[in-house]
């Protein structure tokens, strides 16, 4: 398992952009995938975004598809969301989420670590 930490929420205009960024620390050899969640009040937990440990598999969320980009940098441990054409229904907590796998799942059970989350607030 690892130990992740997020970074980069706030508050931010529709239309804007934000760019989230999640550290992992611990066993972090081997290969695994990470993913991209968020979580509204009142609501479950939704997928957003994953990705392959070389990255080159990647899936978005039809709600996020063309305005969100996710990527990682396995020198520094480091998977990020780059957040556009933000909408107010994108607000919401945004969790990072790994697991030591080669495939790419999507649902949160999939996953054994998870960070603690991050707030990210659009207004209109």
């Amino acid at each position: 398992q690892v130990q992740l930490v997020e970074s980069g929420g706030g508050l931010v205009q529709a239309g804007g952009s934000l760019r989230l960024s999640c550290a992992a620390s611990g066993r972090t050899r081997g290969s695994y995938a990470m993913a991209w969640f968020r979580q509204a009040p009142g609501k479950e937990r939704e997928f957003v975004a994953t990705i392959s440990w070389s990255g080159g598999s990647t899936l978005y969320a039809d709600s996020v598809k063309g305005r969100f980009t996710i990527s990682r940098d396995n020198a520094k441990n480091t998977v990020y969301l780059q957040m556009s054409s933000l909408k107010p229904e994108d607000t919401a907590v945004y969790y990072c989420a790994a697991e030591r796998t080669f495939v790419v799942p999507t649902t949160p059970d999939a996953f054994g670590s998870w960070g603690q989350g991050t707030q990210v607030t659009v207004s209109s």
